[in-house]
């Protein structure tokens, strides 16, 4: 039930409302001037407050201002007089739900004060979701154990409250996205939209006009005017994945808004000021492309004022297992279990979809699997790999072939995990001596 406070001197219109409001189902409590409102409103917590604008010491003016102070989500009404309209729009702009004109009927009253509560309920579930939001990226809720991820959470959180621009590099389906938001969440822009924008799914004759919009006549087909993503950004950050994928015409245009946080609308006579915060991401390589001029050095320059790598999960394969067990969690099947079999192989594959690709097979194989077990019978030919022998050591070969480095690491890593990190056990067993391993170690930067 809400709950409502009426301030009004006027003993007859307060107790007409109070009357009005209560046959409704509203639960009301009275109050015959602007102290003693104030007074209860402080004992206690209300839904919203009406309030006549003209009363002795404390008016509808003071009391609007103490109780945003006190409460901002408590949904103010002001009843005021012809003569007095001026107060109510400038109430209005300090953050006044609506008015009331006298002489007003019961109809008026209800209609507008069940309207009132409607926006208030539609604000209060936007501020719980952003909420939400705001903990859902939390870096808490980020699953990673590894100290390369580590790292970029720890860049993400020195950088989010401010409004340095962000580049985010790294192979499709590893999360560029993710951390975006977690940024925008984290920041001082939390509140205002976080708007993303696949540079690559826009058809190129369509990619002006959607990042910055048009006016009506702009061109043939404009009928009306619209938004494009940079104004609908206004006020928090915009995340330009596959910003590589844009053309250098569009680079330019593109940049000149960066400098001057200022948009040229299609169509539009005069600039529209513009305040984004601007985070980019791409899988392709960016030094190629600065070559051979498929993009602009100076955006570049702009867009990558903080640089943050993601690994590619075969390089954080720590990370699996508890990857897994979220992406079960997330699908209510905490009781699905993988067999130790299919975690090796999980383990050893390579991922060429990264987190993404991990996350679709489990939720596929959590759907097929029987008994709550996910076994090696149901798993895609994908996973099944073909071993080859070369002299006495056996290879596992996936579809993509081999890394010979890799290889190396994974045996040298291999040999100090067998003999807890002794060295010249290490070096015995690979058959290597034990300078040579110390030197092999720091060639691969291996701890």
């Amino acid at each position: 039930m809400k709950k409502i406070l009426i301030i009004d001197d006027d003993d007859s219109l307060r107790r007409i409302i109070e009357y009005n409001l209560t046959e409704e189902g509203f639960e009301t409590q009275v109050a015959a001037s602007g102290e003693e409102g104030l007074a209860i409103f402080n004992k206690s917590h209300f839904d919203m407050v009406i309030s006549d604008m003209r009363m002795k010491e404390i008016d509808g003016m003071e009391v609007l201002k103490q109780v945003k102070k006190r409460s901002p989500e408590t949904i103010v009404i002001i009843i005021t007089a012809y003569a007095t309209i001026e107060k109510a729009v400038i109430a209005m702009k300090s953050g006044c739900y609506d008015y009331l004109i006298k002489p007003f009927s019961r109809d008026e009253l209800i209609l507008i004060v069940k309207k009132a509560f409607k926006v208030g309920d539609l604000e209060e579930e936007n501020r719980k979701l952003k909420k939400e939001l705001k903990a859902r990226f939390n870096r808490s809720n980020i699953i990673s154990v590894s100290q390369e991820m580590q790292k970029v959470f720890d860049i993400a959180a020195k950088i989010a409250e401010s409004n340095a621009s962000v580049f985010i590099t790294g192979a499709s389906g590893t999360g560029k996205e993710l951390i975006a938001k977690a940024i925008h969440y984290n920041s001082l822009r939390s509140n205002k939209p976080f708007v993303a924008v696949n540079c690559a799914a826009i058809p190129e004759n369509l990619v002006e006009s959607e990042l910055f919009g048009y006016v009506k006549g702009a061109f043939s087909g404009a009928n009306s005017s619209k938004p494009g993503k940079f104004e609908l950004a206004d006020g928090g950050t915009i995340f330009l994945d596959e910003i590589s994928q844009l053309k250098t015409d569009i680079q330019a245009k593109l940049l000149r808004v960066l400098q001057e946080r200022e948009l040229d609308v299609l169509g539009g006579t005069k600039p529209k000021p513009i305040d984004v915060r601007v985070v980019s991401a791409t899988n392709s390589d960016i030094d190629a492309q600065l070559k051979s001029g498929d993009f602009r050095e100076d955006l570049l320059y702009r867009i990558n004022v903080v640089g943050i790598n993601l690994p590619p999960l075969k390089k954080r394969r720590e990370d699996i297992p508890y990857l897994i067990n979220h992406f079960l969690a997330k699908q209510g099947k905490t009781n699905v279990k993988l067999t130790k079999e299919v975690l090796n192989i999980f383990m050893d594959y390579s991922w060429p979809g990264n987190v993404r690709e991990l996350e679709n097979i489990t939720e596929s194989l959590a759907l097929l699997c029987d008994n709550d077990t996910i076994g090696v019978d149901i798993l895609p030919e994908r996973f099944k790999k073909e071993a080859v022998t070369f002299g006495k050591v056996k290879f596992e070969l996936d579809e993509n072939g081999i890394n010979l480095e890799e290889v190396e690491k994974e045996l040298i890593a291999f040999a100090l995990n067998k003999f807890g990190n002794n060295k010249s056990k290490s070096a015995k067993f690979l058959g290597i001596s034990r300078p040579t391993l110390l030197y092999r170690l720091d060639k691969h930067k291996m701890k």
